[in-house]
């Protein structure tokens, strides 16, 4: 039986105000759900601030190990937004406006003031790059290579998610489906171990809550086949049931 080929994709988040504390990140959930529903799994992510050695690390590392690498933040008009020049010196590339991308931002900033030479910033990409297309504020994105660098703010990395859905290969989505107990984790560490090895190719996540005073958890069993989720459930209900707990469907 050959076995099941498995893409995977990782995610640099580029900024000095996400490691300060000042902006929270909101890209990580979003861009793992929309690589899921791709067939794609987000296997790391690595937070780095705005200094050149520390993107071009980061971004020869991932990309390398990973068939995808997906960067957010660092391509704005100002002088600190750094990440256009630090992969185009991983890819070791010039940098260049790229036409399109300078029609692009002319047309939008038509009625908006015109095009400034900071502005125009956002034209800039590395050699080779093409565009992600951005309808949400005009400054598109880039891909080059497995890299595709997008914009920092949420709803503008949405806007560039949904422009490239259904262009990367991928393979079958992970389907996850959730159980409740209430009950701690470690009472039943054993019967989650056991349904674990006994199906062979998926994985179950453990998350406790208290809640009203009690103890409970959800157990959440992914795999990319459906069926083998629903043959471990049914199995782990079976079995949490059988030390006199209720299990709630769906999670509690």
């Amino acid at each position: 039986m050959t076995e099941e080929r498995i893409w995977t994709a990782a995610l640099t988040i580029i900024g000095d105000e996400i490691l300060s504390g000042r902006t929270q990140d909101k890209n990580v959930a979003q861009i793992a759900a929309w690589l899921n529903v791709q067939g794609i799994r987000l296997a790391e992510v690595r937070v780095v601030a705005d200094k050149t050695e520390a993107i071009v690390e980061a971004v020869n590392i991932l990309r390398a190990r990973n068939d995808y690498l997906f960067t957010t933040g660092g391509i704005g008009p100002t002088h600190d937004d750094i990440t256009v020049d630090a992969i185009a010196e991983a890819l070791g590339v010039a940098v260049e406006h790229h036409p399109r991308a300078m029609a692009v931002l002319e047309a939008y900033y038509a009625t908006r003031g015109g095009l400034t030479e900071a502005r125009a910033r956002m034209a800039r990409v590395p050699v080779g790059a093409d565009l992600i297309d951005n309808k949400v504020s005009g400054a598109p994105g880039i891909r080059i290579g497995n890299i595709f660098i997008m914009a920092g703010v949420p709803h503008i990395t949405a806007g560039m998610l949904d422009a490239l859905t259904g262009t990367l290969e991928g393979g079958r989505p992970v389907v996850s489906k959730t159980i409740g107990c209430w009950v701690a984790e470690s009472e039943v560490a054993d019967i989650l171990r056991d349904a674990e090895k006994t199906h062979e190719g998926v994985a179950i996540g453990s998350y406790p809550f208290f809640r009203d005073g009690r103890t409970g958890a959800n157990f959440v069993v992914r795999s990319s086949d459906e069926a083998l989720v629903d043959r471990c459930l049914a199995d782990l209900t079976r079995d949490l049931e059988a030390t006199g707990r209720a299990v709630t469907a769906q999670g509690i």
